[in-house]
């Protein structure tokens, strides 16, 4: 995963209804440690006829999508088992009336306490928004709106644009402010804009409408508002740049003294905005897309600030649902749940409770979760792979063909720069000067939310601090950090399927390898490789590489832009282009540092259950990307999601590399077969 430059503060919420406390009992079975096995495979398949179902296909038919899943695969699976192991630290930690307060056993015990309260949640209602409701029904100007949007920011409500805290991708030893565009209630400005999204946008308006009823409105005033929001949203989303070109960090950076922002959106109270964020001595900030504000300083012109009034309600109400009452969480996961991604139930609410803890007070859930269920061992054996992964890469930048000696040296200046974490922070964040109370979950949710906007904006103007991690140690992911030439990887994502010390090298190169590798290739794919070693946004290729890394590039776009996801909707090619660049620099380079440890220890070259050392490396990151979907999830990430369905990343990489024909026997007239002039060499 490639973490952009900019880091936005107002993050996504979770789904919830309402659910019964369940605590985890040894009678209680742990979910099954996903690992590697032959028996995924359907042998009945030839693997150069279609090596997925080759591979995957028995694993495909045992394994349907859970009723309380939008998508499953081997990364649900061993999140699945993660949130097994949270359960109980949280069930404990709610349960342990001795901790002192100010704890992490208590911060986290009582946050988890407090949201499995559904009793405590229904006597409220929606009272908890009243005094939000109030400040908007006070508005006596667009002025007074914006300073009204700095709190409603800082408090997890989503409205209007996006703002954060990142480095500055021109300075990156220096925090910078940023403001982009934002605003929307669907997932993508296409759900607005485009026919096949048409009933998902008229589902939206019932739902809006539906929501405001439930908050009190007459069912007419209800529909009469759902219209003036989703116009709004729709003249916002017109406004907005497509996923594709927000890819363009290049296009998507214009810095601006605070000074010429009234001069340039003379409608937007954006000084005053800035001052209520506590940023009023600010010189400059970056603005992502100026044209989606200029486009935003006429609407607010044009419309009447009774609209901005409703609109204003819809987003608290909106961002508060999940966190209030089981009528207003149950609507909320009807339409977000069901409706945009087909999830017919819900996650118990444990899980969901857990979710938002972890959102919240990551590093403190973490903290428990590392000291538990994250072996030094691992640690240890992670920072040896990655040393073997960067000693490949650097030897293939020092040797490819298509690179000009200077652009190559700075290419190497930077990969001498580069840095990784493993685990979780030598650090854990300090969160006790949130207030937690075991009644007020959505009160929790917002004070966490305040306290890390607070955090962040105190670094606007100060120097980056390098030690920070942006996922928590849960997490099954991994991330690569332009600013910073550097990669992480939580304990979470250091388990079966990914990292198994029970298995041979083979299976670990062709799983944790390959996403040691994909990492590593983000620096050098169509994004990152415009970040320079000091992590600065900045032309360093000549123009000769940089056309010869398009035109190698142009081919990965070509090849993905063929799969077809769904009957007729196909893969966007440019919109993952820098996912389907690393997924194919990281097999190439894990496979050579597989055939060095073979080289290195010749013993290990010999035959697992009847496959060879080059084929179970295969098979092994394809059964990474096993996946099941419901339909309009898939449509719904084919259109929103920089990353290849699992499916095509199952595949994708191995087509373009000579040495996967040759392990399988695959020869031209295959189906799997992808002719030599078209196969992708990037890195």
């Amino acid at each position: 995963m490639n973490i952009p430059n900019r880091l936005i503060l107002i993050t996504a919420t979770a789904t919830f209804a309402l659910g019964q406390l369940h605590s985890v009992t040894a009678a209680d079975s742990p979910p099954n440690v996903p690992r590697f096995s032959i028996s995924y495979m359907d042998k009945t398949v030839a693997p150069g006829a279609d090596f997925y179902r080759y591979a995957c296909g028995t694993w495909l038919k045992d394994n349907p999508v859970p009723a309380d899943k939008s998508r499953w695969g081997g990364f649900g699976e061993l999140q699945e088992r993660n949130w097994y192991l949270l359960h109980q630290i949280l069930d404990e930690s709610a349960a342990d009336k001795t901790a002192p307060a100010k704890s992490v056993v208590r911060e986290v015990g009582d946050f988890y306490a407090a949201a499995m309260d559904t009793n405590r949640l229904e006597q409220l209602g929606f009272q908890p928004l009243e005094p939000a409701f109030a400040q908007i029904a006070a508005l006596q100007s667009t002025t007074e709106m914006f300073q009204l949007l700095a709190e409603l920011h800082g408090r997890t409500v989503r409205s209007t644009f996006s703002a954060g805290v990142s480095a500055d991708a021109k300075n990156s030893a220096v925090n910078a402010f940023e403001m982009g565009q934002g605003g929307l209630g669907l997932p993508d400005r296409e759900y607005y804009l485009a026919d096949s999204f048409a009933d998902k946008l008229k589902e939206y308006g019932k739902h809006i409408a539906k929501m405001l009823t439930l908050a009190g409105a007459t069912p007419e005033s209800a529909a009469a508002d759902a219209k003036t929001i989703v116009s709004l949203e729709t003249a916002l989303a017109k406004a907005s740049k497509s996923r594709t070109d927000m890819r363009d960090p290049i296009a998507n950076y214009h810095k601006f003294t605070v000074a010429e922002l009234g001069g340039k959106y003379p409608d937007l109270a954006l000084k005053q905005y800035l001052t209520a964020s506590g940023l009023g001595e600010m010189p400059d900030l970056i603005i992502g897309q100026p044209e989606f504000f200029a486009a935003l300083d006429q609407l607010v012109k044009e419309r009447p600030l009774g609209e901005w009034k409703t609109y204003l309600r819809w987003n608290v109400l909106r961002s508060a649902a999940p966190f209030l009452h089981a009528a207003a969480e149950r609507e909320s996961f009807a339409f977000y749940g069901t409706v945009l991604s087909g999830q017919p139930a819900q996650e118990p609410r444990w899980q969901r409770a857990a979710k938002v803890v972890d959102g919240r007070l990551g590093e403190a859930l973490g903290q428990l979760f590392v000291t538990r269920h994250f072996p030094p061992a691992a640690r240890v054996r992670m920072t040896e792979l990655i040393g073997n992964l960067k000693e490949v890469f650097q030897d293939r930048l020092k040797k490819v063909d298509w690179m000009t000696e200077e652009t190559r040296a700075k290419a190497l200046a930077k990969f001498d720069r580069f840095t990784q974490k493993i685990g979780h922070p030598a650090q854990f964040r300090d969160y006790t000067s949130i207030e937690i109370r075991p009644d007020d979950y959505l009160g929790n949710v917002q004070r966490a939310s305040r306290f890390e906007t607070k955090r962040e904006l105190a670094q606007v103007g100060k120097p980056v601090d390098k030690t920070e991690w942006h996922m928590t140690p849960p997490t099954v992911n991994a991330y690569f950090n332009p600013s910073q030439n550097e990669i992480v990887f939580p304990a979470g994502i250091l388990q079966p399927p990914f990292f198994d010390v029970e298995m041979d090298d083979a299976v670990n190169y062709g799983a944790i390898g390959v996403v040691i590798g994909h990492e590593i290739t983000h620096g050098y794919d169509d994004e990152g490789r415009k970040f320079d070693a000091e992590g600065n946004l900045k032309e360093w290729w000549t123009e000769a590489d940089a056309k010869a890394f398009e035109s190698r590039a142009q081919k990965v776009v070509e090849q993905y832009s063929a799969y077809e996801a769904l009957p007729g909707l196909f893969v966007n090619g440019r919109l993952t282009l820098g996912e389907n660049l690393a997924d194919l620099g990281g097999t190439s380079i894990a496979y050579e540092a597989l055939q060095r440890a073979l080289t290195k220890d010749p013993a290990k070259r010999k035959a697992i259950d009847g496959f060879t050392p080059e084929q179970r490396f295969f098979l092994s990151l394809s059964q990474l990307w096993r996946t099941q979907w419901r339909t309009a999830e898939l449509r719904n990430r084919i259109t929103t999601d920089p990353h290849s369905p699992g499916q095509f990343r199952a595949v994708g990489p191995h087509v373009n590399m000579a040495e996967f024909y040759e392990a399988f026997g695959i020869k031209e007239g295959d189906a799997m077969w992808r002719k030599p002039e078209l196969r992708a060499k990037v890195w």
